[in-house]
């Protein structure tokens, strides 16, 4: 039986409001954001964040992000820090996410946090997701637009295929610009790497020194197996809180997962494999002829799913250097080769 397909419509006044209307009667809507698209639900509904789990198939403990429209919106949800509050000053509207206390009284479905006294919040900067923010009148849990363990979508047609008519709207403003997941930040440990890079994080905090924190780190806990026998090195959650495990969106081990094997730091391809090159490594297709890690970025997972739609049974990528947000692209790279 075919499946069927999501309403798609273009970015405006109309759309903006139809979404709204979905998403105050506890449905689900994709949205894009600067980063990659989402799948936004009213965050203090409960039985709407279970359609996003629904609709992705994703497991009950990886919290969800919320999207707020502002620092003030996101105070009366989460406590902030020095340190918070400065790194919000810094880079929102923008690709931050900040893992912080939640309020007993912020209204969020415990289903958002999984269970945890911390919450994942960021500002984005996307119109539609503001756009769909003011018009709604609730903070939104949105993950990925993409079914659990898969690419996460960069355009409305990525959306459309890797959820069908488990969506049943989608708001299409063209590519995102990222095409990267949100930095996450719990404390000074970057939880998961993203567009705005440890270093620019180090960098600012080291004009707001805070409470004696010590430096940024990067958390093992995103190299390693997220589950409930293998505690994270991250910050833990307050006290009270789930101890190991997932302690934030983006690191089940096997996350932005091909259907094909993947093969890291390929120079040349095998007779079964497509490549995807980068810089000197020509490949099938290139993430960046002239080896820039930004434009390699933002191709990465329109390259990934060009990848599995290819009639080749594995899939090859060249060695990515790790500097700057080349760190982003190999985290993401490593968990799309993990089984």
């Amino acid at each position: 039986m075919t499946r069927p397909h999501p309403r798609i419509l273009p970015y405006g006044t109309a759309a903006i409001a139809e979404a709204a209307v979905l998403i105050r009667d506890g449905g689900i809507v994709a949205v894009p954001t600067e980063t990659v698209y989402g799948l936004a639900a009213d965050a203090t509904n409960a039985a709407a964040v279970a359609r996003i789990y629904a609709a992705k198939g994703r497991p009950s403990f990886n919290p969800l992000i919320v999207h707020v429209a502002n620092l003030a919106a996101a105070e009366r949800i989460a406590v902030f820090d020095a340190d918070a509050r400065a790194l919000a000053e810094a880079f929102w509207p923008g690709p931050l996410t900040l893992v912080l206390p939640v309020r007993g009284d912020s209204g969020i479905a415990s289903l958002v946090t999984a269970g945890l006294d911390t919450i994942a919040i960021r500002v984005p900067r996307h119109r539609a997701m503001q756009g769909l923010i003011a018009a709604s009148g609730r903070p939104l849990a949105a993950p990925s637009a993409n079914a659990s363990g898969g690419i996460s979508p960069t355009t409305a047609a990525h959306v459309a295929g890797s959820l069908g008519g488990n969506v049943p709207l989608i708001l299409n403003d063209g590519a995102t610009e990222a095409g990267l997941e949100s930095t996450i930040v719990a404390g000074r440990t970057v939880l998961r790497p993203g567009p705005v890079t440890a270093e620019a994080i180090r960098q600012h905090l080291e004009h707001h020194p805070g409470e004696g924190r010590g430096p940024v780190g990067t958390s093992e806990v995103t190299t390693r197996n997220a589950d409930h026998d293998s505690p994270p090195t991250g910050p833990r959650p307050s006290p009270g809180g789930r101890e190991g495990g997932v302690t934030a969106p983006g690191q089940l081990e096997s996350h932005y997962a091909p259907k094909k094997l993947l093969r890291l730091n390929a120079i040349e391809a095998a007779s079964n494999e497509w490549l995807i090159g980068f810089g000197e490594v020509a490949g099938d297709v290139t993430l960046s002829a002239s080896g820039d890690v930004v434009e390699a970025a933002a191709k990465l997972f329109d390259l990934l799913y060009a990848a599995d739609a290819n009639e080749r049974p594995t899939i090859a990528i060249a060695p990515i250097p790790s500097e700057g947000i080349g760190e982003a692209i190999n985290d993401r790279l490593r968990r799309a080769a993990h089984r």
